[in-house]
């Protein structure tokens, strides 16, 4: 008994010496609502849905000043479904993010783990995706492209360039400081196949700079499926910038995938504005099109979206969204995150919500 409280005693004293040279948070986004779809698989729909203008997150995050302005981080995300708990992407704990490493304000940081790749990293948090304001996932690209076939994708096309949030597995992360506003990164996901260095694995690449109100950011991604050849992959790659003109943040992006299974390919640009007309509205919105190759049928799509928002605190808002798409005569039109493709060649999303985070 008495080795017990020993042991007990010296494991507090150690658990408290941990916490006082660290910096533990627990953090999160939740976000729900009711959306009416125009059209799907035909006919009209008036759903709870949750985790849309931001996903629903549970985030533990820390860090430890190892002195020499160097730090130890960790992050472990779990996204979940508001409307049922259930834990997603994956049905697994930590599934959305989880990594290690070290941050250092000269030398850069490196971690490893289940990370974003840089089309997230880059691109998206760059500021130079629309969909951060208006509308969320589904302003993130998806349309009639279910040709596209991407492995392992719900509808084919779903977020075909990978900004709503898309992972390396099994990946070594390096991002550099910043020179004269000038940063980089690379990462490689390893594949993990027996016999085979180079099957099955992943690699990214990001390049951004940012001088006061004014940032452009690139990023390039390979994901091989099982093999080491660059045939079994599929690609991703786009450019993106924006400005902050006092209250009003515009956003420019173009992004391209092709899946080297198949020879199908898209390429998209988009167009986006952010106004901030007083500390509790703001009011944002874009344009896109997006036009697929012969594999997808010569497809194209139209989409606009607006989010009108109103914050009731600091961490709280309610918000009105509306999507539309129109592709070409002959194709099925299809919003991002809605499963079932439409019928006919448009679709429109009226949604009401509130988010918050803590």
């Amino acid at each position: 008994m008495k080795m017990k409280a020993v042991c007990t005693a010296a494991g507090m004293l150690f658990a408290c010496h941990a916490f006082a040279q660290s910096n533990v948070t627990i953090s999160g986004l939740i976000d729900g609502g009711v959306s009416y779809v125009s059209n799907e698989g035909g006919g009209r729909t008036l759903k709870f849905d949750d985790g849309i203008a931001v996903p629903n997150l549970l985030i533990f995050s820390g860090k430890e000043d190892l002195g020499g302005a160097t730090r130890a981080v960790f992050e472990l995300t779990n996204q979940f479904e508001l409307g049922t708990g259930t834990f997603m992407p994956g049905q697994s704990l930590f599934s959305r993010t989880a990594y290690v490493g070290l941050d250092d304000d000269r030398l850069g940081r490196l971690t490893l783990g289940n990370q974003y790749d840089f089309m997230v990293d880059s691109l998206f948090f760059g500021f130079n995706d629309a969909a951060l304001a208006a509308a969320g996932v589904y302003d993130f690209r998806n349309g009639p492209f279910a040709k596209l076939a991407l492995p392992g994708n719900p509808t084919g096309a779903f977020d075909w360039d990978r900004m709503a949030g898309e992972r390396i597995t099994n990946s070594v992360k390096y991002q550099s400081a910043s020179f004269n506003g000038f940063s980089a990164g690379a990462m490689y996901g390893f594949g993990g196949v027996a016999g085979s260095i180079g099957a099955s694995n992943a690699s990214s690449f990001g390049l951004n700079y940012v001088n006061g109100a004014f940032g452009a950011n690139a990023a390039y991604t390979l994901v091989k499926t099982a093999t080491t050849s660059a045939q079994d992959s599929v690609r991703n790659w786009g450019v993106g910038s924006h400005y902050r003109l006092g209250t009003v943040t515009l956003t420019g992006l173009f992004t391209t995938v092709r899946n080297n299974l198949n020879g199908a390919g898209i390429w998209q640009v988009e167009a986006g504005t952010a106004w901030q007309i007083n500390p509790f509205l703001s009011l944002s919105g874009a344009y896109s099109y997006m036009k697929g190759n012969a594999v997808v049928d010569d497809n194209h799509a139209h989409q606009l979206t607006a989010m009108l928002q109103y914050f009731l605190s600091k961490r709280t808002s309610v918000y009105v969204a509306t999507v539309y798409q129109r592709a070409n005569e002959g194709a099925n039109a299809q919003i991002n995150d809605v499963m079932v493709a439409s019928s006919s060649a448009s679709q429109f999303i009226g949604r009401v919500g509130v988010l918050t985070h803590f």
